[in-house]
C-alpha cells in the first residue's frame, strides 16, 4: 500500500514547479486531480544516474506519496533513497528552461543538470 508522507525528509516542489507541472498536465489533457507527478531515478546519463518525470495515475505497493499544495509527487522506495530532501524547481531563465533538481545527495552533476552521481 502506498504511503502518504508529510515528513521534512522527502521530495518537495517549489510553487513554480507545481504550477508548471499542472500546466503541462492540462496541455497533455490529464486531470491534476486524478494524476500525479512520478519522480524516479534511473541508471544512465553522463554522471551515472538520471532523473525521470512522468504523469501517472496508478500507485504501486511501495510508492511514497508527498502532498504539495496543488500537486502530489510520487516516487518508488528505491528512488527515494537518492531523492531524500530534494526540491524540484522550475527555471525559465537565460541559462536554461526546465525542471531543476536541488538534490543535496548528489556528489556531482552533469552540465545539463539531468544526471548526477552520489
Amino acid at each position: 500500500m502506498a504511503t502518504t508522507e508529510t515528513l521534512a525528509e522527502g521530495i518537495t516542489a517549489s510553487q513554480r514547479a507545481q504550477q508548471k507541472a499542472l500546466e503541462l498536465m492540462r496541455q497533455a489533457g490529464v486531470d491534476g486531480k486524478d494524476y500525479f507527478l512520478r519522480v524516479s531515478v534511473v541508471g544512465g546519463g553522463c554522471s551515472g544516474l538520471s532523473y525521470k518525470l512522468d504523469f501517472d495515475n496508478e500507485l504501486n505497493p511501495n510508492d511514497q506519496v508527498f502532498e504539495m499544495e496543488s500537486l502530489q509527487l510520487v516516487t518508488d522506495i528505491k528512488s527515494l533513497l537518492y531523492l531524500l530532501n530534494t526540491e524540484l524547481d522550475f527555471s525559465d531563465g537565460l541559462n536554461g528552461k526546465g525542471f531543476v533538481f536541488k538534490n543535496p545527495n548528489a556528489s556531482r552533476t552533469c552540465g545539463c543538470g539531468e544526471s548526477f552521481a552520489v
